[in-house]
């Protein structure tokens, strides 16, 4: 049984979203954006308690701006998938989840290294640029069983 109910207009969309945000870090980089995605759709709590497919979490607006940089942008993010996306996109809806990604709603690529906290959720580790956040405990524990 899939993580999140999904349609083939969703893989789509989550895989242009993880080629957008990490094609540079290459597949493993592109699974750990798609761990995010799915992870806030399956998140009953802080900014995400009202998100449930992959559409809302892509478009989603926090503080006036959509919460993923590709989208403000759009540039890169308005590319077509490709068949290699859309398997690993697939890989997230269905299963797949791991360190430093496994339960973490955030990320950024800081320029820097990677602040212990973000906006007090705790550091869960780094992939190359990109710095992993999960919630604080007993914050979110949808996040964990989802």
């Amino acid at each position: 049984m899939p993580r999140v109910a999904y349609r083939s207009a969703d893989v789509d969309l989550m895989a242009r979203m993880m080629r957008a945000e990490a094609v540079g870090e290459g597949k493993q980089g592109m699974l750990y954006v798609g761990n995010v995605i799915v992870n806030r759709a399956v998140a009953d709590c802080s900014d995400f308690n009202d998100l449930r497919t992959i559409e809302q979490v892509i478009f989603h607006v926090q503080g006036g701006n959509y919460s993923f940089e590709a989208v403000q942008k759009g540039n890169v993010f308005y590319q077509r998938a490709r068949d290699s996306e859309r398997r690993l996109a697939r890989q997230n809806l269905e299963h797949w989840r791991e360190h430093p990604a496994k339960y973490a709603l955030w990320y950024f690529n800081p320029y820097a290294p990677c602040p212990p906290t973000w906006y007090d959720q705790p550091f869960s580790g780094q992939f190359k640029q990109h710095c992993f956040y999960e919630p604080a405990p007993g914050t979110c524990d949808s996040v964990y069983m989802g």
